[in-house]
């Protein structure tokens, strides 16, 4: 190892082999270094070659002659160096040693055998060179064979832990773990530089771990804030990104690091460098100052400007306008509406003033904003208000939206801002612009069903904001909306009056009746028998009832934007007042999980979703398409669940239902394994979903690791199994059944593979305290001990019939879910 590494500035062959049992002097840095580093007059610098070398092992490497002997090496162990992005250079050249120029090097007398191997190191100090040398360590004279073999041993396991490091094999997740628990300077400031060879998305996914170990390690912090700075400079959701987390599992500390880091982000310190060549002229951007300062109306939703920065730059800015600001009041807009929602009581008045809310919101759009749960880039053109709906909660008032987007690289510029109508002041009649009008409506624009969508009055128009708007935007008719019978009359009713109101054309008239007699037909018509209908208790289930593809495409027919290359709907759920870091804690084990399972080949299927914590009580979620409860089934079918599944995939025998039947199995299978891994608790049938295709998914995962509810301890069972499930798989006799077991055994076998990978996740996030879910000091032993890593095959298969044979004859299961039914009325 370090013998093969050659010794510079002899000026001469060696001639002499010196004695086995001597010390390398040319390692021995004592006699031209103290604790304040070499003296004045030396004139050799570092041998950065062997730096180079030395960097690359870890610091207690004990170095050997080439007899095995260990080398006593009594020099202080050097401060690790900072992480560095790859573009810079570790600083080591090929030269060896460097003595200055003095001329005389051909008259330089030769030296004695014995003294060159310190020449390297002491031709600064010509009266050293003659002194004889130290006499030999008599612990490297004479070894005991017990010191050589336990030197041989260190030596031998830091050169594989160095040859792990550097090969093919090594990913994130390892680094994660060696990183937790190595204590090593060296190796941690190899790690964090590491970092910088893996793809961002790995990184991402454990960004939680990151800034967690950044908050309460602060050895760790030192080498990991290069990393995390570099990125931020990268990219701006990045840099939000981990100030929420460091703001979600940080702290009161003002003088933590974890705090000085996430102050530095949110007051814009880390930003990109300028780039050369910026095409606008400074006069132009100083003239743009003077006129709109950059951010003046950030935050003020009556402005119209609420989101907007200032900048005209785009991608490369350099007027110093905000570059975090406008998404961060985006987001507080947002989380402000949930919480003026929880004040109000009814649930159909909370979506009637959901839907005023958001026409407030939308006016300041579009804007350089975007949903942080979706990772392709985009800009966030419009809200469309009537779709937003609250969702069922008693004490919550969380709430779904659907938003349009413009995918874009971020050198597009913005539409122009379309408003929708807004609803005209009592006793007053609307005002119409004729320039909005002809360019953004056909000839009649009171046809629109923007008014009855967004609930505004229908005769009124555009306003007079959308002066911007420039002809590019071509004139589109919008597609029929799917209203129920009563909201589609009197939606066309108000459209009919006001097309005799304004228009006063008889062609008008007679496209206005014709329009009214298809909504008619269309409203009149007998609904498809697996229709919802209009539910005051729970406004949401309508909405969510749609098949995403009919949304789609009926949003896009009525959008002003739709017409768009990149335009695209992405749906969002916010929730305010619940601790959403377990949450996301859980939806990461899941992802992990279905990792697992893809790579072992074992068809088991899992529906894990995004989770973003914006502080400790609020947050993002990504909404599970093309899905409902098993309460909103009940409730809105009065089936049960094979019944259901029958009306909606057709027969028994039919291949429809035999498909839906077998995602129904491969993922209750999935999520029964979940359950009873993560002790998941609160499994009522308002949590438990099904979609479209068949498969069961489980939402909601505050409750994990054993605790529970108001800590009732009602749900014992290792996870739910209730009569329905085993119908729909055909009874407790039938291979389906037989299946879901199978299932559920090479899940676990397949699990325990990867069982620490898993286990380190959960491991990490323990420090601080912050989670309520691992504050038992036997949640993460507990977790490990249920993958059996001890059980053989049989064991295993014993151990899953059991599980099945209790959860499915679980009282605690059935007096929970009365509970449920009694106080909430969920059914």
């Amino acid at each position: 190892m370090l013998e093969d590494v050659p010794v510079h500035g002899s000026r001469s062959d060696l001639r002499s082999k010196p004695p086995t049992h001597q010390r390398n002097l040319s390692l021995d840095f004592r006699h031209v270094t103290g604790a304040n580093g070499p003296p004045a007059g030396c004139g050799h610098q570092r041998n950065r070659s062997l730096d180079s070398v030395l960097q690359r092992i870890p610091e207690d490497m004990t170095p050997t002659s080439p007899e095995g002997a260990p080398l006593r090496i009594p020099i202080e162990v050097p401060a690790p160096r900072l992480a560095l992005p790859p573009e810079v250079p570790a600083g080591s050249d090929d030269s060896g040693i460097h003595t200055p120029p003095d001329g005389n090097d051909e008259e330089r007398p030769q030296l004695h055998a014995t003294a060159r191997s310190r020449e390297s190191l002491d031709s600064g100090n010509p009266e050293d060179t003659e002194k004889p040398p130290d006499p030999p360590d008599t612990v490297i004279e004479v070894p005991t064979k017990t010191i050589q073999q336990a030197a041989s041993d260190t030596s031998r396991n830091k050169d594989f832990l160095l040859r792990l490091f550097e090969s093919k094999l090594f990913d994130m997740s390892m680094a994660i773990t060696y990183l937790f628990n190595s204590k090593e300077p060296g190796v941690q400031t190899y790690l964090a530089n590491k970092l910088f060879s893996f793809p961002f998305e790995d990184v991402d996914f454990y960004l939680p771990q990151l800034a967690t170990m950044y908050i309460e390690m602060g050895d760790v912090a030192d080498v990991l804030r290069p990393y995390l700075v570099y990125r931020c400079k990268q990219s701006a959701e990045f840099s939000l990104r981990l100030a929420w987390l460091l703001t979600a599992f940080g702290g009161d500390g003002k003088r933590s690091k974890a705090a000085k880091l996430r102050a530095s982000i949110l007051g814009e310190e880390i930003r990109p460098a300028a780039r050369r060549g910026h095409i606008r002229s400074q006069s132009d951007a100083s003239g743009l100052r003077l006129v709109t300062p950059p951010g003046r109306h950030l935050g003020d939703l009556a402005s119209g400007r609420a989101f907007d920065s200032g900048c005209r730059c785009g991608e490369q800015c350099s007027c110093g306008a905000p570059r975090l600001a406008p998404q961060t009041q985006f987001l507080n807009a947002l989380t402000n509406i949930g919480r003026r929602l929880v004040s109000v009581p009814d649930k159909e008045r909370r979506t009637e003033r959901l839907r005023a809310e958001l026409v407030t919101l939308d006016r300041n759009l579009p804007a350089r904003v975007w949903l942080p749960l979706h990772q392709t880039p985009h800009y966030v053109l419009r809200i469309p208000p009537y779709a937003a709906a609250v969702l069922n909660s008693k004490d919550k008032a969380p709430y779904i939206m659907y938003v349009e987007v413009l995918e874009t690289d971020g050198h597009e510029p913005l539409p122009p801002r379309l408003l929708p109508p807004a609803p005209p002041t009592p006793h007053s009649p609307p005002i119409r612009h004729t320039k909005s009008e002809e360019n953004l409506v056909p000839e009649c624009p009171t046809l629109s069903l923007y008014s009855a969508l967004d609930d505004v009055d229908a005769s009124d128009c555009w306003s007079h904001e959308d002066d911007e708007v420039s002809s590019h935007y071509a004139p589109r008719a919008p597609a029929p909306d799917s209203l129920s019978q009563v909201s589609a009359v009197s939606a066309m009713s108000a459209a009919s009056a006001a097309s005799t109101s304004s228009c006063g054309s008889r062609e008008s008239l007679a496209v206005g009746a014709g329009e009214v007699r298809r909504r008619l037909a269309d409203a009149t018509a007998a609904p498809p028998p697996n229709a919802f209908r209009h539910d005051p208790a729970d406004p949401s289930a309508l909405a969510l009832k749609e098949s995403w593809e009919s949304k789609l495409a009926r949003m896009k027919q009525s959008s002003p934007y739709g017409y768009l290359t990149g335009w695209r709907l992405l749906g969002c759920i916010v929730k305010v007042g619940d601790d959403l870091r377990q949450e996301m804690l859980a939806a990461q084990l899941l992802r992990r999980l279905q990792a697992v399972w893809d790579l072992e080949r074992v068809p088991l299927r899992l529906r894990p979703y995004e989770i973003l914590c914006l502080d400790k009580e609020c947050g993002l979620i990504q909404p599970v398409l093309n899905s409902v409860s098993l309460h909103q089934i009940k409730r809105q079918s009065g089936r049960g669940l094979r019944a259901w599944l029958e009306l909606e995939h057709g027969p028994a025998a039919s291949e429809g239902f035999l498909r839906a039947q077998a995602n129904f199995v491969r993922s209750a299978a999935a999520y029964s394994l979940v359950s009873y891994l993560l002790q998941l608790k609160d499994r009522h049938n308002g949590n438990i979903l099904l979609d479209s295709a068949g498969h069961i998914i489980h939402i909601d995962f505050g409750f994990i690791f054993s605790i529970s509810p108001k800590n009732l301890g009602f749900e014992s069972s290792p996870f739910k199994l209730t009569a329905e499930f085993v119908d729909v798989m055909d009874g407790e006799s039938s291979d389906m059944f037989a299946y879901f077991k199978i299932l559920i055994l090479r899940g676990l076998i397949a699990a325990r593979k990867h069982c620490e990978q898993i286990v380190h996740l959960v491991d990490t996030m323990r420090m601080g305290g912050q989670l309520t879910c691992l504050r038992s000091s036997s949640a993460v032993s507990s977790f490990r001990a249920r993958f059996h890593l001890g059980k053989t095959e049989q064991q295993l298969e014993v151990l899953v019939d059991k599980l099945v044979k209790d959860a499915l004859h679980s009282l605690s299961t059935r007096l929970y879910d009365n509970y449920q039914y009694y106080t909430n009325g969920i059914l």
